[in-house]
Formats: C-alpha cells, sequence, structure tokens
C-alpha cells in the first residue's frame, strides 16, 4: 500500500527547486549585470553633466562578465580602448571635421592603433570611441564625459564584482563531464552488442558517425570547463582553485583521449563487419566475453566521470570505489576473451588482425582510467602547474605565504 505524500513534502520540493533555479549560475549572472548596469547609471547622473549617460551602464554591463578573474583583464581593456579612441578624436577634431573621408580616416586609425596597444578583444572599442566622440559638436566636453562614464562603469563593475563574488562555474562543467562521459557509455554499450548480434555494414558505419560526432562534444565539454577555470581564478569563494583547476583539465583529458579510442574501435568494427559479412563480428563465446568487457568499461567511464566531479570526500570515494570494481572486472573480462580470440584464430584466421586492434583499444582505455595512472597525472600536472604559477607570479605566492592558513590554488 502506497502513502500519499505529505502536502509539506510536495511545498518543500518545490520550494528546492525555485531555490536551486535562483542559484543557477545563469540566473545570478543576469541578475548581477542588471544591477551593475544600473548602479553604475544612477552614480553617472550624480558625476557627470549628460543628460543620459548610458555609456556607464554600458560599460558596466560589458566588463561584469562570468568571472572575476575575466572582469579584471576585461574592465582595463576595455578602459584603455575608450581612452585610446577619445585621445585619437580629440586629436582628430583640432585638425578635420566630420565627412566621410575624416570618418574612414579616423577608423583606419584607430584599428591600426588598436592592434598596437593591449586592449585584446576590444580593437572595434576603439574606433567606436573615436567614432561616438567625433560625431559631437562640443568635442572637448563630449570625449571626457565619455572617458568618466567609462571610468565609473569600469569601477561600478570591478567593485561589484569584488563585493558580490560572481558565481562558480565548477558545477555546470562537471555536468558537462558527466554527460560526455554517458554519452560515450550509450556508444559504447551499442558497440558492444553489434560484437554478438549479425552487423550490417550500413549499421556499423551509423555507429562510427556517432563516434565521430563526439568532437562536437569534447570540444563544448572544454568550453565549459575554461569558463570553470576562470571562475576559479582570484575568486575569494575559493580555497583550492588549483586542484579543482587540474582535476577537472586532467578528467576532461583523459575522457577525451577515450573518445578518440571509442572512436577508433567503431571504425575497427565497421572493418570487421565487412569482413563476417552476414555474421556476428565475433564468434559466440569471444563475442560475449569482450561484450561484458565493453560493459564494464562502458561503466567505469561513468565512475570516473563521478569521481572527477565530486565535490564531498564521501561522493568521491564511492565513485573511485565503483571504479576499482568495474576495472578489475573489465580487466578480468578482457583476459578471458583474449584467450578466446586466440583459440578462435586458430581455426578461424579471418580477421584477425581486426580482434586483436579490439583487445588493442579496449587497453588503452583501461590503461587510462586506471587509478595509479590517474593519480600519479594528477601529481605531475599540480606540480608543473604550480612551477609555472609561481614562475610567473612569484609575488603570488610570497603575498599567499603570509595570508593566514596560507591559501593554496588562485
Amino acid at each position: 500500500m502506497t502513502t500519499a505524500p505529505h502536502p509539506k513534502d510536495g511545498w518543500r520540493a518545490r520550494l528546492a527547486r525555485g531555490f536551486r533555479r535562483w542559484r543557477d549560475p545563469v540566473v545570478v549572472q543576469i541578475l548581477r549585470s542588471t544591477a551593475a548596469a544600473t548602479i553604475s547609471y544612477a552614480v553617472a547622473l550624480q558625476l557627470s553633466d549628460v543628460a543620459a549617460p548610458l555609456t556607464a551602464p554600458l560599460t558596466a554591463l560589458l566588463v561584469v562578465q562570468v568571472t572575476l578573474y575575466a572582469t579584471i583583464t576585461t574592465g582595463v581593456r576595455r578602459v584603455n580602448a575608450v581612452v585610446i579612441g577619445v585621445l585619437i578624436a580629440v586629436g582628430f577634431s583640432s585638425l578635420v571635421g566630420l565627412s566621410w573621408w575624416s570618418l574612414g580616416l579616423i577608423i583606419l586609425a584607430s584599428l591600426t592603433v588598436g592592434q598596437f596597444v593591449r586592449v585584446g578583444e576590444f580593437v572595434p572599442e576603439v574606433a567606436i570611441s573615436a567614432m561616438l566622440v567625433l560625431g559631437v559638436t562640443e568635442v572637448g566636453a563630449s570625449a571626457w564625459d565619455r572617458v568618466l562614464e567609462t571610468l565609473i562603469g569600469a569601477v561600478v563593475g570591478l567593485t561589484f564584482n569584488f563585493v558580490l563574488a560572481p558565481p562558480v562555474w565548477v558545477d555546470t562543467a562537471g555536468e558537462s563531464i558527466e554527460g560526455l562521459a554517458r554519452r560515450l557509455r550509450q556508444l559504447l554499450l551499442r558497440d558492444a552488442e553489434q560484437l554478438v548480434t549479425p552487423t550490417p555494414p550500413r549499421l556499423a558505419d551509423k555507429r562510427l558517425h556517432e563516434a565521430r560526432q563526439l568532437d562536437d562534444d569534447v570540444a563544448d565539454v572544454d568550453a565549459a570547463l575554461r569558463q570553470a577555470e576562470d571562475s576559479l581564478r582570484l575568486n575569494p569563494r575559493v580555497r583550492e582553485g588549483l586542484l579543482n583547476r587540474v582535476v577537472l583539465r586532467t578528467g576532461l583529458d583523459t575522457l577525451e583521449i577515450c573518445t578518440v579510442v571509442v572512436r577508433v574501435l567503431s571504425r575497427t568494427l565497421s572493418d570487421l563487419s565487412r569482413v563476417r559479412a552476414g555474421a556476428p563480428l565475433l564468434p559466440p563465446e569471444p563475442g560475449a566475453a569482450l561484450r561484458e568487457t565493453l560493459v564494464h568499461v562502458a561503466d567505469a567511464l561513468v565512475s570516473f566521470a563521478v569521481l572527477v566531479t565530486a565535490q564531498a570526500s564521501s561522493s568521491a570515494d564511492a565513485a573511485e570505489g565503483r571504479l576499482a570494481e568495474q576495472l578489475n572486472a573489465a580487466t578480468t573480462a578482457r583476459g578471458r576473451a583474449a584467450q578466446l580470440l586466440l583459440d578462435d584464430v586458430r581455426d578461424d584466421p579471418r580477421g584477425w588482425q581486426l580482434q586483436g586492434a579490439l583487445l588493442t583499444e579496449v587497453d588503452r582505455m583501461l590503461a587510462e582510467l586506471d587509478l595509479e595512472h590517474r593519480t600519479r597525472r594528477l601529481m605531475e600536472e599540480l606540480d608543473r602547474s604550480s612551477r609555472e604559477q609561481h614562475e610567473r607570479f612569484p609575488w603570488l605566492a610570497r603575498l599567499r605565504s603570509l595570508l593566514p592558513g596560507g591559501r593554496t590554488g588562485s
């Protein structure tokens, strides 16, 4: 007999869902950008003589990026771009007025100068600022008003991010990594079924095409991970930024290698479907053993992703235990499949190179997912990242040593 849910349970569930929705990084970013732009406009109204100082909220809106690290670097480059554009416009205004040829000349000069100063992706902003200033009547006054508005927007945006730290995008990157692992698992499971059933070449080619499309998924996960890495830099809410970045990055590297191996494995199965046309790709016993191996490897991929993205130590320990069990089961099944394939090759040598390639590709994934290999890779990357950070920013290491507790990572 089932018990009807208590009315309070539904209310609590809706409240929890609403709370999670409001904590979503996208929602947080929308609210932060709106607040920063509004505050910068209010401040500019008090400090400038312009009736509608829209440059200030525009600057704040562009400066308040998704991460504190990006906000700092973006704010500095944007202010530089605007000031340089204004200075170019002031210089031109003393010599020429606004006409089609002077407009073209100032755009050419602004874009050229923008390439030589360190404004990054804000090179067009140099020309935009110069055109806006050149197009007004009282160039001198409007030029400095625009500089003032830009500074107000940039300062408000920077201050806003220091007071209210940007969201950390680690959970989003973790979901992307786990999503990639689950897509890999589904593809491996479908490949495993091909081993024990007659597989026409057309179906094997379809699986190969799906494996090749995983490259797009890897690119999407990489973009999400780069955003998460930036959100960990210089964020006062994060204490183990370097460790988190290295854990996620090495985890994605491992899954990317496994993606390549799965694509090669799918190509091997496609070739094997032509060698054994109309028949299962492998004889029954070795096919069943290798199918079992791929099932364990597929499950291990998901456990590996959970291990990489687990925040709580208990979740990480449970994922590590499952991963170890699945890798051991896969290794045992792989050994049995190898012996059965060797016995079968003596009787029927058709496609023995491809059968050996299947074992090789399984071995590569097992080696990448191995826990000892994972630990060794993590230590190497941590040492390399710490050494590079110390060489690039020695002052940051000295500052961190003075902080209580000596924070690690940035």
